[in-house]
């Protein structure tokens, strides 16, 4: 009797069973199983965000299947025979079962079959080739997926060099598995293959790097893998900006203590020198969005410095001067490289205000330096800035009175 991972609430969701009946209509109730991440996941007890299905069925057919069942298809990778269900506005990958013909470490051309053995020798690693029908029986076509996936071990599909051939990326996927579901000592020849193919990292594109690392990195505990990394020359191929890992490492171990949610983006700022310009190489180097990019130069300065014993005044005129979110990264990440049973009492301190301090806006504008007497022009912004630089240095008073007097004693001082 094979085992059942019974019939969890994903499985039997409305959405779920209209796609499912969807390709069962075309096919027969056979013809389709859940796959990956969803089967594994369930396996392990934990959250379930992407549904995966595997089908006999070509993509034509599924195409053919979902919208006479009324339901969205969106041909996402139609050459790899993926198609997007849309049903009840949640995605569902589905993807035809295929057998590689062609590789070349980044793109695969595949032909279509219906072997389920076949389908399963392809994918990367053991623990995500399982499926499960909808009843929740299980399929196992390795033999050793469901052992794997509760022992925690990142083991390859078959030979590790050729499933890296295949596409690189499953070197960095490797490690990022092993982060987030490894447990014990990782397979030596996984180790040694991702070490010997590491080169294969230089073909891929910055924005699939990019995704993976960054997932790698918003693991709950990611030091093991990371230190994997840089041990077998992988994280020099992606990151060769990396001196040390000791900022990172305490960086998770302040973030852990204080049930901080893991943050990926600082995470990396940890394994970078400081300096913006670390900053701008890197976001050039993994194209991350405008936003993300922004942070990580942000937190990686230098200028004004912070210092774990600034008083309240001083560290109410960082925050203002620089934003609550990248005072506190930069906070964090100076504790993080400081002597932590020293300082850690001081750090801790400080964040706070980052989180519960409002930056209040200068309370005057424009047209109050005007009704002052100082006529139109530059003078106007300089009379403003150094009214500001006062009540940044009065520490903020929420007195519009006081800053009106001063703001008429800078204006007679300023010739016209």
């Amino acid at each position: 009797m094979s085992e059942s991972i019974g019939r969890p609430s994903w499985m039997t969701h409305p959405d779920t069973a209209a796609v499912m009946n969807a390709l069962a209509d075309a096919g027969g109730p056979t013809c389709a199983r859940f796959v990956g991440g969803c089967v594994r996941n369930t396996i392990l007890s934990r959250p379930v965000t992407d549904i995966d299905i595997a089908t006999a069925l070509v993509p034509g057919r599924v195409v053919e299947a979902l919208e006479a069942a009324g339901l969205k298809a969106v041909p996402t990778g139609l050459d790899h025979g993926t198609i997007t269900a849309v049903s009840g506005g949640r995605p569902f990958e589905i993807t035809t079962l295929r057998r590689d013909v062609e590789t070349d470490g980044r793109h695969a051309v595949v032909a279509f079959t219906d072997d389920w053995s076949a389908d399963a020798a392809r994918r990367d690693f053991r623990m995500n080739a399982l499926y499960a029908d909808r009843q929740g029986r299980l399929f196992d076509p390795t033999g050793r997926g469901l052992t794997d996936a509760r022992t925690g071990s990142v083991v390859f599909v078959g030979d590790p060099e050729a499933r890296i051939q295949e596409d690189a990326l499953r070197i960095l996927r490797f490690f990022r598995f092993f982060a987030w579901y490894g447990r014990g000592e990782p397979d030596a020849e996984a180790l040694i293959a991702c070490a010997k193919l590491s080169s294969l990292l230089d073909q891929l594109s910055a924005e699939r790097i990019a995704h993976d690392l960054l997932k790698l990195l918003s693991a709950e505990d990611p030091r093991m893998a990371v230190r994997l990394m840089a041990e077998h020359g992988v994280l020099a191929r992606l990151l060769p900006q990396t001196k040390s890992l000791t900022r990172f490492e305490a960086l998770v171990d302040i973030e852990t203590s204080l049930l901080f949610s893991e943050d990926p983006l600082l995470r990396l700022a940890a394994l970078l020198p400081d300096g913006p310009d670390s900053g701008r190489a890197v976001a050039r180097r993994l194209r991350l969005s405008r936003g993300r990019s922004d942070r990580l130069v942000a937190a990686l300065g230098v200028e004004p410095p912070l210092k774990s014993w600034m008083s309240p005044r001083e560290t109410r005129r960082a925050v203002w001067a620089m934003g609550a979110e990248t005072f506190r990264d930069r906070a964090l990440l100076a504790w993080a490289g400081s002597d932590r049973a020293a300082t850690g009492v001081q750090w801790r301190a400080l964040l706070p205000m980052a989180e519960t301090w409002r930056a209040p806006e200068l309370p005057l504008g424009g047209d109050d330096v005007l009704a002052a007497g100082v006529p139109p022009g530059p003078l106007v912004g300089k009379v403003l800035r150094e009214v500001e630089a006062w009540w940044i240095d009065q520490d903020f008073p929420d007195d519009r009175l006081s800053l009106i007097e001063h703001l008429k004693s800078v204006a007679q001082g300023m010739a016209y």
